[in-house]
């Protein structure tokens, strides 16, 4: 059937929206970010970038579990609230796992002694990610600090994927999700966004470069295989059972990731090898080391483009 022509006002109304909305850019207010970080390493360069946003105006409030390592309850560049949950990255857990691993290693190089750290490994892995589910589903049944964090009307969530919780957490609230990334739940990671022939993108860890023999790469596709085999027993026991309770049966947990809005990729593509990238993957290696203020004004810019497309909305609406 026909359509019903768009009344010319309205046009005129949102491209009105958009030309004050691009001549007072730079008056904006600073945008409102929520932080679902991840400790321990992780989290000094996550705190750079809360630094840099602090420091151009800003508003960052940050998730914390109650025995967390570093991320501390008061800062000047942010904003904690303190959950009653435990992530799993408490000094006293990560303590008891180095001492494990150090034991083992001085027992000598042999096949059991490697075995018995890789299963370590994958059992203080599981850990983390059972207690961050955990405190994610605290979050979750928690009405008032749900409704609190829906009226603060955030213009994004800024997460570390390396777990699931803010992931989740952003497409409960219905928000925008912005990545800073180098691995996920399941590896590095262009793997889980980008397509990684096998044939010529060497899997983290396999020591091989772009141009393999066919040899090398049968060995990059084995370690990838026992990549899956880890990530199978870490993840899939706790990932799909948690997003089906919470989001349904026919959404996938995988595509939570892939839908991120932004990832900033904690390498430089210059010092990759060369492999298929994606659109929205902005790469910032060495932003630890020297100012990152084209950071910051990407997160300004993807704020700024919401505001208008709300806007638009609402123009359209009327």
């Amino acid at each position: 059937g026909s359509q019903t022509p768009v009344p010319k006002a309205m046009y005129q109304l949102t491209l009105l929206t958009l030309a004050v909305l691009l001549c007072s850019s730079s008056l904006v207010n600073g945008g409102k970010v929520l932080v679902f970080p991840v400790d321990g390493s992780h989290w000094v360069n996550m705190n750079i970038i809360i630094e840099q946003l602090h420091a151009r105006g800003h508003e960052v409030t940050v998730l914390r579990p109650f025995d967390s390592w570093h991320i501390k309850p008061d800062s000047l560049h942010y904003k904690a609230i303190t959950v009653n949950s435990s992530s799993g990255f408490s000094e006293q857990s990560f303590g008891l796992f180095v001492n494990r691993t150090l034991e083992l290693r001085r027992e000598g190089p042999s096949f059991r002694t490697h075995i018995s750290i890789v299963c370590n490994l994958l059992s203080q892995s599981y850990l983390m990610h059972e207690q961050v589910l955990q405190m994610t589903e605290v979050i979750f049944e928690d009405k008032v600090l749900m409704q609190s964090l829906r009226d603060e009307k955030f213009d994004l969530v800024l997460t570390d994927p390396a777990f699931g919780g803010g992931v989740f957490l952003g497409h409960r609230l219905g928000l925008p999700l912005v990545f800073n990334v180098r691995w996920t739940i399941q590896v590095e990671g262009h793997f889980t966004i980008a397509p990684s022939p096998l044939s010529y993108i060497p899997v983290p860890g396999s020591e091989l470069t772009d141009r393999m023999t066919f040899i090398q790469r049968v060995n990059n596709f084995l370690i990838y295989i026992v990549t899956c085999i880890q990530f199978w027993y870490v993840v899939e026991p706790l990932y799909p059972e948690f997003v089906h309770r919470h989001f349904g049966k026919d959404v996938d947990y995988i595509e939570l990731f892939q839908s991120a809005d932004i990832w900033l990729m904690r390498n430089d593509f210059t010092f990759e090898f060369p492999r298929p990238t994606m659109p929205n993957i902005i790469y910032m290696s060495g932003f630890q080391c020297k100012p990152s203020k084209p950071l910051p004004k990407q997160l300004e810019e993807h704020v700024l483009l919401k505001r208008f497309q709300d806007s638009a909305k609402i123009a359209v609406i009327r």
